[in-house]
């Protein structure tokens, strides 16, 4: 047979054609390749702070600038009342006014001298290591008395008169303090451990000889009437009750009850027969009352 004629469809073949052959279809718009991430969009945030000037004085990063983290630059484990030598010394701050004498720790005392009205107060020569206010310092002035008590006793107890209006801060070689109010009652002390005292309470110097004793006598003050003493002791001091057999070392007893009586013991048996393991120990106090007197006795031996 001829060819079609023109405009007529070709017979359709009898094999099969490829798929997609001469196959009509719609064109298609050719697309755009996807733009990349971000194009077209809004830029991102910036961080806080990011291209700001900090305020004038405010250094960036420091607490209070914009974008710095908060508490940045504070050292790990600060305390909680802050940094710096004032949290550090907090612990240390003078206690409360208010009384005539407070202990502002184990080792340093104060006494308040205008607390109604003047009030002097009599303590041993360089003992004074603060004071506040109008205070005046009598080394040579304490009175017939007080020359007494240091002719008595040695250059170590030496007394001086704080009078005035202020406050005095006492304390000697870092010994302990130990504040006894009077009532009308009265004790007995070893000149050795007086600090400073009222000069409303009444005293007076007592001699206690014996053989062998350091210096030939024990020195002590008999303190009665109303008011304070200060006794100092090297480490903590242990009280005990006055029994029959009750012996103290001389140089290592504080304090007394002023009813108690003492009685010089030398043991000089002990020297002329010394033995292996002899402590030496030869002139004891020996003390006798009734029961409710004391002693007080200090770990060291002066």
């Amino acid at each position: 047979p001829g060819p079609p004629g023109y405009g007529q469809q070709p017979a359709a073949p009898s094999a099969p054609l490829p798929p997609g052959y001469a196959q009509p279809h719609a064109p298609q718009a050719p697309q755009a390749p996807a733009p990349p991430p971000g194009y077209g969009q809004q830029p991102p945030a910036a961080p806080p702070g990011y291209g700001q000037q900090p305020p004038y004085g405010q250094i960036p990063g420091q607490p209070g600038a914009p974008g710095a983290p908060a508490q940045y630059g504070v050292p790990q484990g600060a305390p909680q009342g802050g940094a710096g030598v004032t949290a550090a010394l907090q612990k240390f701050k003078e206690a409360p006014t208010g009384q005539r004498w407070t202990q502002q720790n184990k080792k340093l005392v104060r006494v308040d001298l205008g607390i109604g009205g003047d009030q002097p107060v009599l303590a041993r020569q360089g003992s004074m290591v603060l004071y506040q206010g109008k205070v005046d310092f009598s080394y040579k002035g304490a009175g017939f008395a007080g020359r007494i008590v240091g002719n008595a006793t040695g250059q170590e107890m030496q007394l001086m008169r704080c009078s005035g209006k202020g406050q005095v801060f006492l304390a000697e070689e870092a010994t302990m303090l130990h504040p006894i109010e009077l009532q009308g009652d009265a004790i007995c002390v070893s000149a050795e451990n007086v600090l400073a005292f009222d000069e409303t309470l009444h005293y007076e110097v007592r001699r206690i000889e014996g053989h062998g004793i350091p210096g030939g006598a024990l020195y002590t003050m008999q303190f009665q009437g109303t008011g304070t003493i200060v006794v100092k002791t090297h480490g903590a001091p242990v009280v005990l009750p006055v029994t029959p057999t009750t012996f103290a070392d001389c140089n290592a007893v504080v304090a007394w009850s002023a009813a108690a009586q003492v009685v010089v013991s030398s043991q000089v048996r002990m020297r002329r027969n010394a033995y292996a393991g002899d402590t030496g120990e030869s002139v004891n106090l020996q003390f006798r009352g009734a029961p409710g007197n004391f002693i007080v006795v200090q770990p060291y031996e002066v």
